[in-house]
């Protein structure tokens, strides 16, 4: 059992739904349906790395909810800060893309007990009692204006108490473009507050308004820089580049940046692909793990690419891989393990 403080993730778990076979959307009337969300699905790829984890959100006090907190539990997050209340429990439904068909989401999560949730509901001073770090991403606030109030809360009352915050961008267009949020002014508040950032050059250029005129890990380089001096707090960033040739087949390299220097590992060819969606979150499970055992960038960057990778071979959002999965696919055995 570790000795080590717990990571919290506070976010919005959800039910979602994929037609089976790379169907399209009710083809054959079937649904497959998993409980899942950003933060959850880090929360669950860290747990499974033998890392205390422990979630922050709201849940339905019915059936629906019961099954969303046996997900976590049977993976090793701690379910004992996750409220129940009355009302329901939001959706998504994916698309899996094939061939030259894109991947496509749709969201069904207005009015849910966690995007209703009163800001004030949060006990922030019982919340991040212990906690070792807190962990957020940018589909709280983008969900209204309750999420945003409480995830400049959340981030607000961490750095009063001098925990760390780790933030994803997580850009949810989709969500912003449903109701008049300010997400530039917002995640600039959320990132100031942070010493490690999920994101690459995009996400940077939303935060600061302009575009970077390098190329590749040239453009990668300066867009951390930019954010390094915009947001003094922050000493390390994670992303990962992806280059899709058709929805089998992705190359993809993992990058991490301090103020010092920056690594970016080679490219890997990634086919034969089950289900992209959570990679991210299996990437920042796997960068989270790495730094937790205080690695080397090059070594955490790595690590980081490995998880998200695996995570590409199996169906749902959250990655089920151990130090012994990690450990096997770094060492490049792809043969049977018998």
């Amino acid at each position: 059992m570790s000795t080590r403080k717990p990571t919290l993730f506070f976010g919005e778990i959800m039910l979602r739904f994929s037609p089976p076979n790379r169907e399209v959307l009710l083809q054959s009337g079937r649904l497959d349906v998993w409980a899942a969300g950003a933060e959850a699905n880090v929360a669950c790829g860290l747990a499974r790395l033998d890392h205390p984890t422990r979630m922050v959100t709201a849940l339905p006090d019915n059936p629906l909810g019961d099954a969303a907190v046996r997900h976590l539990r049977a993976l090793g997050v701690d379910t004992s800060l996750v409220e129940r209340r009355p009302g329901r429990m939001g959706t998504y439904f994916v698309t899996p893309g094939a061939g030259l068909r894109a991947t496509d989401v749709i969201y069904d999560r207005a009015h849910s007990v966690f995007a209703d949730a009163p800001p004030e509901s949060w006990d922030w001073d019982r919340i991040l009692d212990g906690a070792g770090r807190l962990h957020l991403s940018g589909i709280t606030p983008a969900i209204g204006p309750n999420g945003t109030k409480a995830a400049l809360a959340a981030a607000d009352a961490a750095s009063s108490r001098g925990v760390p915050i780790s933030f994803d961008g997580n850009w949810r267009g989709k969500l912003w473009e449903a109701w008049d949020g300010k997400p530039r002014e917002t995640l600039s508040q959320l990132v100031a507050q942070a010493d490690i950032l999920f994101g690459n050059h995009r996400d940077v250029a939303l935060l600061l308004g302009g575009d970077f005129s390098g190329e590749g890990e040239h453009r990668r380089r300066e867009a951390a820089e930019a954010a390094f001096k915009a947001f003094p707090k922050l000493r390390l960033m994670a992303s990962t580049a992806r280059h899709v040739e058709d929805s089998d087949h992705h190359r993809l390299s993992a990058r991490i940046d301090t103020p010092e220097r920056g690594f970016q590992t080679e490219e890997i060819m990634l086919s034969g692909i089950v289900d992209r969606i959570g990679a991210g979150d299996s990437f920042a499970a796997g960068v989270l793990h790495g730094l937790l055992e205080d690695m080397p960038i090059e070594e955490v960057a790595r690590t980081g690419l490995a998880l998200t990778a695996l995570k590409h071979s199996l169906p749902g959002d959250a990655s089920m891989f151990t130090r012994r999965d990690l450990a096997a696919f770094l060492e490049g055995g792809l043969d049977v393990r018998r």
